[in-house]
């Protein structure tokens, strides 16, 4: 929703490795947007990618939530692909 403040897009992987989306303002966005990220990012941050539990995407501060901000965002094909030879 446009009307929504800036908030910060994230995904966490087993709870804690975090990477968050590079545009301050995903909570605005109103079309469709990919978003890649490197596995590697959650690698760096000592997540055994062969063992994934979790996945949660979020918008603000994921270890400071506040409530606000309103509508749907969806998420759809969120895939896993090897890293390039």
């Amino acid at each position: 929703d446009s009307a929504n403040a800036a908030e910060t897009l994230y995904v966490a992987l087993n709870g804690n490795a975090i990477v968050t989306n590079d545009n301050p303002n995903a909570a605005q966005i109103d079309t469709w947007t990919e978003w890649n990220i490197d596995l590697q990012a959650f690698a760096d941050q000592g997540v055994n990618l062969a063992n994934v539990n979790t996945i949660a995407l979020g918008l603000g501060n994921k270890n400071n939530p506040q409530a606000g901000g309103s509508g749907t965002m969806y998420f759809d094909d969120i895939r896993l692909y090897p890293p390039a030879p």
